[in-house]
């Protein structure tokens, strides 16, 4: 901290003794009625920088002195325009700027060739989101193709980001944060994400380094604006996986907006391409709705509302897995009993006042309530043989079993309940002049979880039950425990962006943050702080070059404080991170058409951290802050118009990260004592790449392509004992390609002289989609199949692949009006 504030104190000092060159274009973004326009998009062409507007609509952009610059303005739901300013010869101190209402297509804002010196947020373009042939169907489907995020499972809409877990990102809808079901175990029985992409205006995401007004979460930030509409507009989608149907509109005098979205899926045409054959029976379905009311221009009132209710049912009826190598080709049956019933139930509202007394000054205060109904049930018995498989070439019986070396039977049985209310009311703040962003806020959480625990697996083989000891008969896991706990936490934060100029026209950024934390749980009070630094300099070539670092605790909720047997550790701490993140964006020009390079260094300090198991989507905590580790790597992305006119990307990720139990040991077969050291986390992976391409026939551009490629290399993994966390094995790499192939029925551009009726669509498109092109196997977990000991006592057992979906053909028809 001390070298923070010296660096700080020397670079203001040098600062302000510099004389500027250059001034700041100023104002306020309105529409036709004098309302504020937020997130509109503020362009200097002249060196391709850009800012975008507050919730009040002011913006500060620096252009240089005595020149005549070319701005261009822009923003979803109003036309776009150009001007030309010169700040010797206007008036630029209060250059108020008034956009026309528009009926746009989502897409038309693009930020390939535009540079944000003030924040490290990455933007994502909406207009992706129909179009990005992906099963889940979700929003998440785009943010798993940005640098440093990893996902190896098409069927979940959850990610890891630079070595961290699923339970390290933050999620936020218009200010609200958004919290995931607590008992999902696998893709198959998570449906739908929160965020509806009909309904969305903006994405931002950063994947390290964030802003202190983002919360305390060790690895990301989603921020998501819902959109508030000029005009009646709507959107309805049919597949083979379901459909949705979205309506936004406005009222005569301008005050009341709505956007609302219904969503339905079902992932049954897809399940039955999994190797456990038998009845799948998924339901999920949302209502989603954002209203707004203007009192007048300083007041406003937001209501976001939320329902979802996701069922899964199952009845398994047998599987058969062939797994292994070359010398050792074995084959897994399994015949199965019972069934699975699973209810996720999702209740959110949220009440926001704004207030904007002047053009400077902000507040808002928000209310909100979250509960998440769950329950998992089951009862299964599966009756296993393991085979050995012919692998020899050219022989009669090659590929069949020609011996038995495993038989079993298991039964799982699971009576879980659990309820999650968490209740919140916060204010924000913000302070905003020409060179200076003042942001505070202060939130309130009471947080009530009601969980109930009824767990076991009984595992018989030959006769066998496991483990054997030759004396009594036991359960080979079991897990019981009834949790209530009721707790109050309070946060809150104040940051500062700093915009300076030196003689030379470069362009400086500074935030500098902090936050508090308290939970009255463990009683434990954290303050981390945040800083970010920015310089864009004059140069010929367009770059921005970026520094973060900063402190994020991450405080548990409930799943890190509970232990695999149910019980609640009560002492449980924050876990520990601190980023140091250095980053570069370059524009260029490549066959006359815009392009961005994005390049991001890391490193990673963690403590205090909890280990956990990772089995399909679902995390299975130690409960104790017992091990440390660290992360680092290498993000580069590409975007741009590699086809002209519309924009595709690729992104790849090197990291490492790796963990250290205080004090862990082991004794080997041969019994000696092992002290596993630092072991990669369940996260580790060297290498993911992801592709988004889109094309379209030349001659005929309504007929499109888009293709999703990802490869993720080998993740670890462990044996399922309890007191061992280090991984010793490594999966099958990951590897999948999506294509979806469209054709343009209707466009904004096209007239019906006949059949009128179809001008009343903005557009209408047919899509096909490809799922897992290759046809490719992909590993998500394992299940362990173990034997009776030998004569020496040992045990064998068998890690059988768990594989995701096979090739599947969709058929998608969308019309927007």
């Amino acid at each position: 901290m001390k070298f923070f504030s010296t660096f700080i104190l020397i670079v203001f000092t040098a600062f302000f003794s510099s004389a500027q060159s250059v001034k700041s274009l100023s104002g306020k973004v309105q529409d036709n009625e004098g309302n504020p326009v937020e997130l509109a998009h503020i362009r200097n062409m002249s060196n391709n920088t850009g800012v975008i507007s507050e919730i009040n609509g002011i913006y500060t952009l620096k252009i240089p002195t005595e020149k005549n610059v070319l701005i261009h303005v822009s923003c979803i739901g109003y036309k776009s325009q150009s001007f030309t300013v010169n700040s010797r010869k206007d008036t630029i101190a209060n250059y108020n700027i008034i956009l026309d209402v528009a009926v746009s297509d989502i897409g038309e804002v693009s930020v390939i060739g535009e540079l944000s010196p003030e924040s490290n947020m990455m933007k994502i373009e909406a207009k992706h989101l129909n179009l990005n042939p992906d099963i889940s169907g979700n929003l998440e489907s785009l943010v798993k193709t940005m640098p440093g995020v990893s996902s190896n499972s098409e069927l979940s809409s959850q990610y890891s980001v630079r070595g961290g877990n699923f339970d390290e990102n933050l999620v936020y809808v218009n200010d609200i944060e958004i919290y995931r079901p607590l008992l999902i175990r696998s893709g198959q029985q998570e449906g739908l994400s929160f965020l509806n992409s009909d309904m969305v205006s903006s994405i931002s995401f950063s994947s390290g380094g964030f802003e202190s007004r983002f919360g305390d979460k060790m690895s990301s930030v989603l921020d998501i604006r819902y959109n508030k509409p000029m005009e009646f507009s709507g959107a309805i989608s049919l597949s083979l996986l379901g459909g949705k149907a979205q309506f936004e509109d406005v009222s005569k005098n301008g005050k009341f907006t709505y956007n609302t979205g219904f969503r339905y899926k079902t992932s049954q045409y897809v399940l039955n391409s999994l190797e456990t054959k038998g009845d799948y029976n998924p339901n999920f379905y949302d209502f989603q709705t954002y209203l707004t009311y203007k009192v007048n221009k300083s007041i406003d009132f937001d209501i976001l509302g939320y329902y979802s209710s996701n069922s899964y049912q199952f009845v398994p009826k047998n599987r058969e897995t062939s797994f292994g190598t070359i010398d050792e080709a074995l084959n897994l049956t399994i015949y199965y009993d019972g069934n699975e019933v699973d209810r996720f139930k999702t209740f959110l509202g949220a009440f926001t006042t704004n207030f904007n007394p002047n053009e400077k000054l902000t507040l808002k205060l928000m209310f909100s309530g979250f509960q998440s109904t769950e329950e998992e049930t089951y009862d299964i018995q599966g009756q296993y043989y393991l085979n050995e498989l012919d692998n020899t070439i050219g022989s009669d019986t090659y590929g069949d079993s020609i011996m038995n070396i495993g038989v079993g039977t298991f039964l799982n049985h699971a009576r879980n309940y659990l309820t999650a209310t968490v209740y919140s009311v916060s204010l924000k703040g913000g302070y905003y002049t020409h060179n200076n962003k003042l942001r505070w806020g202060a939130k309130y959480n009471y947080e009530q979880i009601d969980d109930y625990i009824n767990q076991w697996e009984m595992l018989d083989s030959a006769g066998f039950s496991l483990p054997y000891n030759g004396e009594s008969i036991e359960l080979y896991e079991t897990a019981r425990a009834k949790n209530n706990i009721q707790s109050n936490r309070i946060t809150a934060y104040v940051q500062n962006t700093y915009n300076i100029t030196f003689t030379n026209n470069a362009d400086f950024n500074i935030n500098l943050g902090l936050r508090a934390n308290y939970w009255d749980f463990n009683d434990e009070f954290i303050i981390t702080p945040r800083l970010s630094l920015s310089l864009q300099p004059d140069w010929t070539k367009k770059m921005l070059f970026r520094f973060a670092s900063g402190f994020y605790y991450q405080p548990p909720f409930y799943k890190e404080m509970r232990n695999p047997e149910g019980n609640i550790n009560s002492d449980i701490k924050s876990q520990k991170s601190i980023h140091f993140v250095l980053g570069n964006d370059y524009i260029f020009q490549a066959w006359n058409r815009p392009f961005k390079l994005t390049t991001e260094f890391y490193y990673k300090i963690l403590n205090d951290l909890i280990p956990y198991k990772i089995d399909n989507v679902h995390l299975e905590y130690s409960a104790e802050n017992i091990a440390k580790g660290y992360a680092y790597g290498v993000d580069f992305k590409i975007n741009g118009e590699f086809v002209q006119g519309i924009e595709s990307w690729a992104s790849l990720s090197l990291m490492q990260t790796k963990e250290d139990i205080d004090g862990d040991f082991y004794y080997n077969s041969d019994n000696e004592l092992v002290e596993p050291g630092y072991y990669p986390r369940p996260t580790d992976q060297l290498v993911n790449f992801s592709l988004y391409f889109q094309d379209y026939l030349p001659m005929n551009p309504s007929f499109r392509m888009n293709l999703s490629l990802h490869y993720g290399s080998r993740l670890p993994f462990s044996s399922p004992e309890k007191d061992r966390y280090d991984q010793i094995f490594r999966m099958r790499p990951y590897k999948r390609v999506d294509l979806g192939f469209t054709k343009v029925l209707i466009s904004k551009d096209k007239t019906f002289e006949k059949a009128k009726w179809l001008n009343s669509f903005e557009e209408m498109w047919l899509s096909l989609e490809i799922f897992n092109l290759l046809d490719i196997d992909n590993t998500i977990s394992y299940m362990w199949i173990k034997t009776v000991t030998n004569q020496a006592g040992n045990a064998s057992r068998y890690a059988v692949p768990n594989y995701l979906t096979s090739r599947r053909i969709n058929v998608k028809f969308t019309m927007k009006f």
